[in-house]
């Protein structure tokens, strides 16, 4: 039977590339590996590693399958009579402000939009937000502020087209890797093209860059002050464009005279040599082709908004933008944060871009949709949400999609705010997770591969997300959840949709409502689509107004904004650095982000044991200078402290970061590891403006875990009492694999003891002890087969696990030579990759070694011999860091 191959997109970042994903013919076949869409303009075909390895999470033996009420499955028709009554009886009692959606950039736009419409127009609250808040919130205040609307400029393929590119606070190599590998090909099309990295860290990104500005934290906005007075005083000014088409600029440069009124302390301010400054500004002067690419070390800030409009300011004054390679460009996080700012996913917007500060917006909604109970002013911003919920005054709120007791600062503050709270209703695919455990209600969603709707990329295109698989147990979709519990509270006729393309239709036919282009959200075309255009909707980029089909690949290109007068306003801007600064007491700057190969809380990536090769544990990455001071050695335990909790991650000791710095990674949860949820370290300050909590920077002391054992074990089921100082699950293709710390001083027998393996099957202990090295290694074996394994050393070890994990998956008995082998931690004839570099191919870095050693002398040639860096490419920047490393070791 010849396969059916359908088109979707992928679940991941904001880029939102195209997937194709092969339906199997029965539900007993696995689904194949996916490919990238060639014909989606988001990626012409290429998927990050992430993306590629997304057949594998839909293997997930953790799947919510049934509703749950108070620990018990239940109906669909119960659950939602329990959600319902309980919505009707709080509003009743007192009034629509008890409840809350807190919804996620994982969801779709037609699932936003029923949300978002219950809550605001027939429940009569705004409390509607959404994990968006956490990363896309000050760069949505910051156009608004400039552009009197929630409008990205730019597109994909001004990253191309433009002569200078500044990143600033965006690891795209590894947070949009699609995005910075085509950044890379420009690069080495033109080499003349200039990138500069403004970044407190050097990272993977700063592999393509002429220049890294190694700022202090938070400092951002200083360099764009700087270089706004640097323009005007260069004559570089667009004088026409400003007196044509803005406002409020000679505001703007006083204050940005006064706050950077020279090279000297704009450098002083912001941390950087006024040499690398002074590079900047030249490029800056000499180029107009400019894009400046900013993602969460702008947003996630407690002067986020203020920064997007330093940026802002820079490229008015100078006319780059609505122009081919120019603009000021915020990449999305999530796959959807766009779709969910559309139909008015957060707290302080009405649907359709529009909000409750616009004259009239409020009546025009309210009209459109016929809404009996109209919200007339915003709602709770995140964190101020789960506050009133913790003072009793938010009593229901529904979670869809996301896990805020990991990603919300305080994570403390969160978990009180949920205990208080009535009634907690959680929508997942997930059933276990940090959040879940504390939910009264779960309701089994759809995942990817199931959802169906749309969702907007970054710049701005709108692509269909398809229900390819059925969904499994009694999951449903989201939207169809949230109307049924519309229906049950009395609103059937403004809830009974057909199908999510009638969802769609309508919230197109609202875009264009009384619009005639005031407004820059207009998808006015699709109002009247009917089901099978939807099903065949092709990718395009709003605004998409009637009798223009093609969509709009640039915005602002006629010099008109979305302000009162049609004039972009230019914003006085005073540079600030974050609110907690490093004390005697709190001595170092915590900055958080993502590794590589891993996605928010890890509920989708966690199912891929490859993606787990590259960065298997939690860390906290420290500079040498700083681990010498506290003892701390490369990849020992290391207790993180700060005002509001603590975390235990290992140390990874590099000169990627300054001294007085750290970072650490913000995926991994309790589902993962017993202390690493970075989130409890995390102050609960926020952008006045836009609510966006500073999740970027938290004060915090270091000390080094001193008295344990390191350790690996692998098992054949999982372990059920997890009592050690740390442990870190590492999810693996075969059996269990959990990194631990033990307290010294276990006896062989204790440990055993508390392995509990003996207690649960019939078996022998093979035993191995070092008494000068004070190695343990213990091996347990059922029938001749392996049931688990265990290695404990003073000192952190480096055990492959791949071959004694694909021992747990033998079904054979074991040799001699691989008891023996057992115990050592490896066979003689099986190949030690080294860690893992390629995650595509899993090439390791003793293999690349050997390559090098053996006359590979370039990336190409690598990736010709062992395939590495050929598909994805996120692996290249390391990849390069090998060539001159392994070539000087031989000379």
């Amino acid at each position: 039977m010849t396969a059916t191959i359908g088109k979707t997109t992928c679940p991941y970042c904001g880029v939102g590339c195209g997937v194709n994903l092969t339906i199997p013919n029965s539900s007993t076949e696995s689904v194949p590996p996916v490919s990238g869409d060639l014909n989606h303009p988001a990626n012409f075909g290429r998927l990050c590693v992430k993306g590629s390895s997304l057949a594998q999470t839909l293997q997930s033996d953790d799947r919510l399958l049934t509703p749950i009420v108070k620990g018990e499955s239940v109906s669909w028709e119960s659950a939602v009579g329990t959600v319902s009554d309980k919505i009707a009886q709080v509003v009743q009692d007192h009034g629509p402000d008890a409840f809350a959606f807190y919804l996620s950039g994982q969801i779709l736009t037609e699932d936003y939009y029923v949300a978002n419409k219950l809550a605001k127009g027939f429940i009569g609250t705004a409390n509607v937000d959404t994990n968006s808040r956490l990363c896309m919130a000050s760069a949505v205040v910051g156009y608004k502020r400039a552009f009197g609307s929630d409008t990205v400029p730019c597109n994909y393929e001004d990253l191309e087209l433009c002569d200078l590119l500044i990143l600033v606070g965006s690891n795209a190599a590894w947070t949009h890797p699609i995005l910075y590998q085509r950044m890379a090909a420009a690069k080495k099309q033109r080499p003349n093209m200039k990138i500069v990295v403004i970044d407190p860290r050097e990272t993977a990104t700063c592999d393509i860059a002429d220049l890294h500005l190694a700022i202090k934290p938070g400092s951002d906005a200083a360099i764009f002050s700087f270089l706004l007075q640097h323009s005007a005083q260069t004559g570089i000014l667009d004088n026409d464009f400003i007196a044509q088409h803005t406002n409020g600029f000679n505001d703007a440069l006083k204050q940005a005279n006064e706050s950077t009124p020279n090279l000297v302390s704009a450098a002083k301010f912001s941390g950087v040599s006024e040499q690398a400054l002074m590079r900047l500004a030249h490029w800056w002067e000499q180029t107009e082709k400019t894009v400046t690419f900013y993602s969460q070390g702008v947003n996630q800030s407690s002067s986020g908004v203020d920064k997007c409009n330093a940026i802002i300011n820079c490229h008015l004054a100078t006319g780059r933008i609505g122009k081919e390679g120019t603009g000021p460009f915020s990449i999305t996080g999530q796959p959807n944060a766009m779709g969910g700012r559309e139909v008015g996913g957060l707290a302080n917007q009405l649907a359709a871009h529009m909000d409750f500060a616009t004259p009239g917006a409020q009546d025009l909604v309210q009209r459109f949709w016929q809404a009996p109970n109209m919200a007339t002013e915003n709602g709770l911003k995140a964190v101020d949400l789960f506050q009133a919920m913790e003072e009793g005054k938010v009593k229901v709120v529904w979670i869809m999609s996301t896990n805020p007791m990991v990603s919300l600062p305080d994570t403390a503050q969160v978990r009180r705010a949920l205990e208080k709270c009535e009634l907690v209703i959680v929508s997942d695919c997930k059933a276990h997770t940090d959040t879940t455990a504390l939910a009264d209600v779960l309701l089994p969603a759809t995942g990817w591969s199931e959802k169906d709707g749309t969702v907007t990329n970054s710049e701005r295109r709108i692509s269909r997300q398809r229900g390819l698989l059925p969904a499994p147990g009694d999951a449903k979709h989201d939207w169809w959840a949230i109307c049924e519990v519309a229906k049950k509270l009395g609103f059937q006729s403004a809830f009974s949709y057909k199908g999510v393309h009638d969802i769609f239709a309508e919230h197109a036919a609202l875009s264009t409502f009384e619009n005639n282009g005031k407004r820059d959200f207009d998808i006015g075309y699709f109002s009247q689509i009917s089901k099978l255009e939807y099903d065949g909707l092709i990718p395009v980029q709003w605004p998409v107004p009637k009798g223009k089909p093609e969509g709009t690949k640039r915005m602002f290109e006629d010099g008109r904004f979305f302000t009162p007068d049609g004039r972009a306003k230019f914003v006085p801007i005073v540079p600030t650095l974050p609110i907690n600064e490093p004390t005697s007491e709190w001595p170092f700057m915590l900055n958080t982000g993502r590794v590589r190969d891993q996605w928010h809380t890890m509920t989708r990536t966690g199912d891929a044991a490859l993606l787990t090769k590259h960065t298997d544990q939690p860390y906290v990455e420290i500079h040498p200078k700083d681990a010498r001071q506290l003892g701390i050695e490369d990849k020992t335990l290391v207790r993180l402290t700060s005002p509001y909790g603590e975390a235990l991650l290992k140390a990874k000791v590099s000169r990627a970061i300054s001294p007085g710095n750290v970072f650490a990674p913000i995926h991994w949860t309790q589902q993962f590891s017993n202390a690493a949820v970075v989130s409890n370290l995390i102050p609960q300050v926020v952008d006045p403006l836009s609510g966006q909590p500073e999740s970027k920077h938290a004060q915090v002391k270091l000390e080094a875990v001193t008295e344990v054992f390191y350790g690996v074990i692998v098992s054949a089921t999982p372990l059920e009492a997890l009592d050690f100082t740390y442990w870190c699950y590492v999810p693996s293709k075969h059996g269990y694999h959990y990194e631990v710390v033990w307290p010294i001083g276990e006896s062989v027998a204790s440990i055993q003891s508390s392995f509990k393996i003996s207690a649960q099957v019939t078996g022998e202990w093979l035993e191995y002890t070092n008494p000068r090295t004070q190695q343990i290694r213990l091996a347990y074996i059922t029938d001749q087969k392996l049931t688990a394994a265990v290695y404990l050393h003073p000192t952190p070890k480096s055990i492959s696990c791949d071959w004694l994990e694909s021992k747990l998956a033998v079904n054979e008995t074991l040799s001699e030579l691989d008891r023996m082998a057992i115990l050592v931690g490896t066979p003689a004839n099986v190949e030690d990759k080294g860690t893992i570099v390629c995650s595509c191919f899993q090439v390791g870095s003793k293999q690349i070694e050997k390559a090098i050693a053996g006359g590979a002398c370039s990336v190409e040639e690598l990736g010709a011999k062992l395939k590495c860096g050929t598909n994805c490419g996120s692996c290249l920047p390391e990849l390069k860091h090998f060539i001159p490393t392994i070539t000087e070791l031989s000379a």
